[in-house]
């Protein structure tokens, strides 16, 4: 009799879990999401930081069964330093030429959970028309309720390291510009209704 009872226990559990372990579809909020950059400016002479003011996306995320998937949207034409002429060279055909290519964009997987949070993201990113793998590192991950919407509503801090040239934007090597660009991706996201 036990010996009966125990498939019928075990597909009870497993449905159970399966029902509790649902995927969440979470909208990128714009308003609190800018990835940010830092490049080198004539071989060491100073750090430029920049930032993106448009972006959009989603993510989808399992945490009980750690798993999850990431879609972002960038906006190159939203890119500033601070400075209106900077920001136009930014934007022309020696760097992000967005004319011609308005949108970059990442796409990976969410991995290594610990506590039900992701610690990395292995994936693709398309940039001034070249796809070349890029993984994050996420560096903090939190969800709360958000207290207006009444949802659930994370946020995370994640980072990489590219080089500019492996995707087409080497001006200003021959000048001494050292081609290694810090991501530095700070995103909050809320759970679709």
């Amino acid at each position: 009799m036990k010996t009966a009872l125990a498939p019928i226990l075990f597909l009870f559990l497993f449905t159970l879990t399966a029902a509790v372990a649902a995927p969440v579809t979470y909208d990128v909020d714009a308003d609190h999401t800018h990835p940010s950059f830092e490049a080198d400016h004539f071989g060491g002479l100073s750090v430029w930081r920049g930032l993106f003011k448009k972006t959009s996306g989603s993510i989808v995320m399992d945490k009980a069964a750690g798993t999850g998937t990431v879609d972002i949207m960038v906006d190159m034409k939203s890119a500033t330093v601070g400075q209106d002429k900077v920001d136009e060279v930014l934007a022309g055909p020696d760097y992000f030429d967005a004319a011609k290519y308005p949108t970059a964009r990442y796409r990976g997987t969410l991995g290594v959970f610990v506590a039900g949070a992701p610690t990395v993201v292995k994936g693709t990113l398309t940039l001034h028309g070249v796809t070349r793998p890029v993984d994050l590192k996420v560096l903090s991950f939190k969800c709360v309720p958000h207290p207006l919407l009444k949802r659930e509503w994370c946020g995370a801090d994640a980072y990489a390291v590219i080089n500019r040239e492996d995707f087409g934007m080497a001006s200003g090597k021959d000048w001494g510009f050292h081609m290694e660009v810090t991501l530095r991706i700070q995103v909050e996201a809320i759970a679709a209704p």
